[in-house]
C-alpha cells in the first residue's frame, strides 16, 4: 500500500484498548493500523511517536466563539479559539447557533458559519438554540434536513431573551422525539435564582463579600430542581435530553435515578468543575471565575469524577466562553455585572490527563471515551469522529506520558491574558497535533493554516437511539469497540 503518512512507535489508545501499533494515513483517512507498516513505507512521510501516547483527536462540543454576551463579546473567535483548541489535541469543536431578535433559526446558522468562514483550523458544527418557542417550533425540522441534528434551550437568561420556559421544552422534547434529534439544556431554575441574586444584590453585601457573591447567591439546588423538572418533561415525552455543564453532586445523583428507569437523558460536565473549587471567589482577583453555572464544592468535585468512572457523566467539555482582564473588570465590584466564563480549548486535555490519568482516578481509555468517542457518537459524528479506527478520519494527538508544560498566557494560542490555571504544570499538551491527516501542532506549536476546518453536517439516523440505548454505564461498555 502507499500511504501518504504513518505514525510509528506509539501507544495507540483505540476502542478496544491500548495497543503498540502504527497508524497509517492515506489522504483524510485512517487506512491501516498494524505493526510494521513503517517498514513497507514506500516514501511516506513519518511521524515518531516513540514514548508518547496517540489518542484520537478530542472533541469539544460545548463552546462559545465571538458571542456577544454580558455587555461585550467573547475575547477568542474562530481564530485563536481553534488554534488553541489545536494546541490542546482538540479536533473538532461544537458551537452554539443563538437566533437573536427577529433572527429565524437559518439566520443564526448563516450568522454562525460567517463567523468561522476563512478562520477555523479544526473542523465544527453548531447546535442550534431555540430562543422563541412560538416561532421557532416549525422551523426545526427544517435545520434537521439542513444537516443540524442538536439544538439546545435556556432555563435563564431571559434579559438576554434566550430564556425557555417549560411550555417551550416540553414543547421541544416533543419534536425530538418525532425527530430523532437531541434537546441540550443548560439547567438552572430561575425565577429562584433571580431572587436570591437580588437578595444579595445590596451596596452593604457587596462591600462585604464581593465576587463572592457569585457563588453565595447560586446554591446547589438551583441546578439540582432545573435538572429534576428538565427530566420530568424527558420522561413525559419520550424525548432525549442532555444535560449541559453539570456541576453539582445532586445533578449527578438525579441523572443517576433517572437513567436507572429508563429515561433519555445524557450529562456532561465541564473541566473546571473538576478542578477548581469555589474558594477562588475569595482572592483578589476571584471575580476572573465567574462563570454560569459557577464553580462548586469539594464533595461536588469529587461527586462528578465518581460520575466519570460509574457513567452518569458522559462527556467533559469546556464551555469556553473567554473574556480578557479588562472584560472582566467591567464589574466594578457588582457581581451581577461579571462577564460569566473561562478560557478553556488550550486546557481541556491536559487537564482531565493530569488530574484524572496521572492522579489515578481514571484511566487512559476511559479518558479518552469522555473527550473524544462518547462526545462523537452522542452528537451525530461517529464513525467519523472521535476514534482511532480504519475508515475514521485521521484525527489524533500525541502526547508524552509525563512531559509538563507551565501554564502561562503569555505563551497561548488563546486572546485570554491569564487563565485559571495558571502557574500550574501540566502533562498532555499535544505534542502533535493531526486533523484529517494534516499536521497542524507540530513540537507544542501550531503549524496549521488557518480556513482549513469544515463544517460537519450529521445525521438524525440512529441518535436517539444511539444515546436511549447506552445509557448509564452501558455507555462506558467495551461494547463501543
Amino acid at each position: 500500500m502507499n500511504y501518504d503518512k504513518i505514525i510509528t512507535g506509539g501507544s495507540v489508545v483505540t476502542p478496544g484498548g491500548v495497543l503498540d501499533a502504527d497508524i497509517a494515513i492515506s489522504g483524510e483517512k485512517i487506512a491501516a493500523i498494524g505493526t510494521g507498516l513503517a517498514s513497507s513505507s514506500n516514501g511516506a512521510q513519518i511521524i515518531d511517536a516513540a514514548g508518547h501516547y496517540v489518542i484520537p483527536g478530542v472533541l469539544d462540543v460545548h463552546v462559545h466563539l465571538a458571542l456577544p454576551f454580558c455587555g461585550t463579546t467573547s475575547a477568542d473567535d474562530y481564530y485563536t479559539g481553534t488554534r488553541a483548541g489545536a494546541r490542546g489535541g482538540v479536533t473538532t469543536l461544537i458551537d452554539f447557533a443563538i437566533p437573536y431578535e427577529g433572527d429565524s433559526l437559518n439566520d443564526a446558522a448563516d450568522k454562525w458559519h460567517q463567523k468561522a468562514e476563512g478562520k477555523a483550523l479544526i473542523d465544527y458544527t453548531f447546535h442550534i438554540c431555540i430562543t422563541r418557542w412560538d416561532e421557532h417550533k416549525d422551523q426545526i425540522e427544517g435545520m434537521v434536513k439542513r444537516g443540524f441534528s442538536t439544538f439546545k434551550e435556556f432555563m435563564i437568561y431571559e434579559s438576554e431573551g434566550w430564556q425557555s420556559d417549560d411550555r417551550a421544552m416540553f414543547g421541544t422534547l416533543e419534536k425530538m422525539k418525532e425527530l430523532g434529534t437531541m434537546l441540550l439544556v443548560h439547567a438552572e431554575s430561575s425565577r429562584v435564582l433571580d431572587e436570591l441574586i437580588e437578595r444579595h444584590h445590596t451596596p452593604e453585601l457587596m462591600a462585604k463579600y464581593g465576587a463572592q457573591l457569585h457563588h453565595m447567591s447560586r446554591p446547589n439546588f438551583v441546578e439540582a430542581e432545573a435538572i429534576q423538572r428538565a427530566i420530568m418533561w424527558s420522561e413525559m415525552t419520550g424525548g432525549q435530553l442532555y444535560i449541559v455543564h453539570m456541576s453539582t453532586s445532586e445533578g449527578a445523583d438525579i441523572v443517576r435515578r433517572a437513567q436507572s428507569r429508563g429515561v433519555p437523558v445524557l450529562a456532561e460536565t465541564c473541566v473546571q468543575y473538576l478542578v477548581l473549587e469555589d474558594s477562588v471567589f475569595a482572592r483578589e482577583d476571584g471575580h476572573l471565575f465567574a462563570c454560569c453555572p459557577q464553580i462548586k464544592k469539594p464533595k461536588d468535585i469529587e461527586r462528578l469524577w465518581k460520575g466519570m468512572k460509574d457513567g452518569e457523566v458522559s462527556v467533559v467539555s469546556t464551555d469556553t466562553c473567554t473574556f480578557s482582564r479588562e472584560q472582566k473588570a467591567m464589574w466594578e465590584g457588582d457581581f451581577t455585572k461579571i462577564p460569566m466564563g473561562l478560557p478553556g480549548l488550550e486546557t481541556l486535555l491536559p487537564l482531565v490527563y493530569t488530574h484524572g490519568v496521572r492522579a489515578g482516578r481514571i484511566s487512559i481509555e476511559e479518558m479518552c471515551r469522555k473527550l473524544s468517542t462518547n462526545p462523537a457518537r452522542i452528537m451525530g459524528l461517529a464513525p467519523r469522529k472521535g476514534a482511532i479506527q480504519v475508515g475514521a478520519d485521521a484525527d489524533m494527538a500525541i502526547i508524552h506520558p509525563t512531559n509538563e508544560i507551565r501554564v502561562d498566557p503569555g505563551t497561548m494560542e488563546t486572546n485570554a491574558d491569564w487563565s485559571p490555571y495558571e502557574g500550574w504544570s501540566l502533562a498532555g499538551f499535544s505534542r502533535t497535533t493531526l486533523s484529517r491527516g494534516d499536521v497542524i501542532v507540530d513540537n507544542y506549536k501550531v503549524v496549521g493554516e488557518a480556513g482549513r476546518g469544515k463544517w460537519l453536517s450529521r445525521k438524525t439516523a440512529g441518535l436517539a437511539a444511539e444515546n436511549s440505548a447506552h445509557q448509564h454505564s452501558e455507555l462506558e461498555s467495551a461494547e463501543i469497540a
